[in-house]
């Protein structure tokens, strides 16, 4: 093989699964056709969610200054996502180039070669590999793998050579989006219902506006156009009646209401991610958000799958847990496009949903949905009930007095097992001992909780099993077996760590007395 996995695009996702696949210690090679990067950015931020993986790698300092507002929208009707506690809507004024400039550094200084200027054109798969053939500023070449990924957008090269099917429903119209220079231009944060369709408009930087134009009738393009911004600003002008006469642009682009989805995303030797597996409307910033998640789901599992101590079935779990929240997306942005984009026979509809989204109960729902944090994957039903849920950015305590998050501890993208009863507890001890045998995939820490801050309302487990990608496989007092936890995620115990360790020992599970003193009860059902 020339490399151990081909990554095919250098987009935010694409960029983001080549660092995750180094820090599993795998040789991943990125091929990008675009010789430099374009400088234009479609997104402006990413949901609360994407903010709590970016925290997890330790990169939100990379991108630079930002704000994360409690107020958003769902298809344009406001909402306070605040009423999720600890959510926001999500970070707003981090362009994407500069998300994307930040995530190939990375991903350089943890040695994954990427290389621009290279297109592919062809591909051959078998049992043992993947062939990529390359168009190149040295010509034509073919390079082998174990896996190719791709992750090179709607208009994904990979999907139709690898022959994925991508069914949903065709664009209907039209929009656009600009960013303009030199005007003064009226702020519309989420959007504003005109008469004649919709407009958007928010300040990039002084003297540089962001301006989305979504007229009512506008035909859906031929491919590849790319309308001129004479066209965009006469609709502006019609929509809103401001003249953009005289006004300079940065970049002018369109997009459309298209929403199709793979109906797998692997194939074989040949995975999907991002918007090469799901398209549909820019609503609510969801889409490089959604194709991060899909990397950081997909990068720790091929990374064990290529090292080879992948459990049965791990790789497939990548399409067994994203394929449902791709389709929620599409579900969502479907119903918000109803809600923004239609008419004023759409007026009764929204005024219903307005007085729903003041509903506390529905409000939390379509806050954890668009903000991503109430995702929760099949993890097994026997055990705690936060299993499959996402571990918050708690803060703990160690025992030398230092205090950590577990974002830090998730840096390096390996499972952590937390616990917090005394460290001289034998149960904490045996789990300890258990863990062990998983010390090359898995680290251990001890501590406590500190109680309150902005997730003071998450009822933290006295210890718990959290996947590379942040997600919780195990918790007790209420869990299952901690070994079989382990082999579920982690494969196979080393052998000598076993028989050093004199076998997995006791099974227990922690408890926490009522006036917050911590201790081990010892229990049948967890470790």
């Amino acid at each position: 093989m020339d490399t151990e996995v081909i990554v095919i695009g250098a987009g935010p996702v694409g960029l983001m699964l080549a660092g995750e696949l180094r820090l599993g210690g795998v040789d991943v090679t990125v091929y990008e056709r675009r010789a430099v990067p374009s400088g234009e950015s479609r997104g402006l931020g990413f949901t609360a969610r994407a903010a709590e993986v970016f925290a997890q790698r330790g990169l939100l300092e990379r991108f630079g200054e930002a704000e994360a507002s409690r107020q958003g929208h769902f298809g344009g009707i406001p909402m306070d996502f605040g009423i999720l506690e600890g959510a926001h809507f999500g970070v707003r004024g981090i362009p994407q180039n500069r998300i994307e400039a930040a995530l190939e550094e990375w991903a350089g200084e943890l040695g994954a070669d990427i290389k621009r200027g290279h297109e592919l054109v062809g591909l051959r798969t078998s049992d043992d590999g993947v062939t990529a053939i390359v168009d190149g500023p040295d010509g034509r070449v073919e390079r082998t793998a174990a896996y190719l990924v791709g992750c090179d957008g709607g208009r994904s090269v990979v999907r139709p050579l690898a022959g994925f099917d991508f069914p949903g429903t065709p664009a209907t119209r039209e929009m656009f989006l600009a960013d303009v220079v030199g005007r003064d231009i009226r702020p519309r944060f989420i959007g504003e219902r005109v008469e004649g369709g919709m407009v958007m408009a928010a300040p990039l930087e002084p003297g540089v506006d962001r301006i989305i134009v979504c007229p009512h009738g506008a035909p859906p393009p031929d491919e590849g156009r790319e309308p001129p911004f004479a066209e965009v600003a006469a609709a502006w002008e019609r929509l809103t009646g401001e003249p953009l006469d005289g006004a300079e642009t940065r970049w002018v682009s369109s997009f459309t209401d298209a929403t199709r989805q793979v109906t797998e995303y692997r194939r074989g030797r040949v995975l999907l991610a991002g918007d090469a597996a799901h398209i549909h409307l820019p609503a609510g910033g969801q889409g490089l958000s959604v194709g991060v998640q899909d990397a950081v789901n997909l990068g720790w599992k091929l990374a064990a799958t290529v090292n080879g101590w992948a459990p049965p079935g791990l790789l497939d779990t990548y399409h067994a847990e994203r394929h449902p929240v791709g389709d929620r997306v599409l579900r969502n942005t479907r119903a918000q496009g109803l809600l923004y984009l239609s008419g004023k026979e759409i007026e009764p509809l929204r005024t219903v949903m307005t007085e729903l989204v003041a509903i506390p109960e529905v409000g939390r729902q379509l806050a954890g949905m668009v903000s991503g944090l109430d995702i929760r994957y099949d993890v097994g039903s026997d055990g705690h009930p936060l299993l499959g849920t996402r571990v918050p950015d708690r803060e703990l305590e160690l025992a030398d007095g230092r205090r950590t998050r577990v974002a830090a501890l998730l840096h390096n993208a390996r499972g952590v097992l937390i616990g917090t009863a005394p460290a001289t507890e034998p149960r904490r001890i045996a789990a300890e001992r258990l863990a062990d045998g998983w010390s090359d995939r898995v680290d251990v820490v001890g501590g406590r909780w500190v109680p309150g801050g902005d997730h003071g309302y998450w009822p933290a487990p006295h210890a718990c099993l959290i996947r590379p990608d942040g997600h919780l496989v195990w918790a007790a007092p209420g869990g299952a077996d901690l070994g079989d936890a382990l082999r579920r995620w982690f494969g196979a115990e080393r052998p000598m760590a076993t028989a050093a360790s004199g076998g997995p020992g006791p099974e227990h599970t922690f408890t926490e007395e009522s006036d917050g003193a911590q201790h081990a009860d010892r229990r049948p059902d967890g470790a």
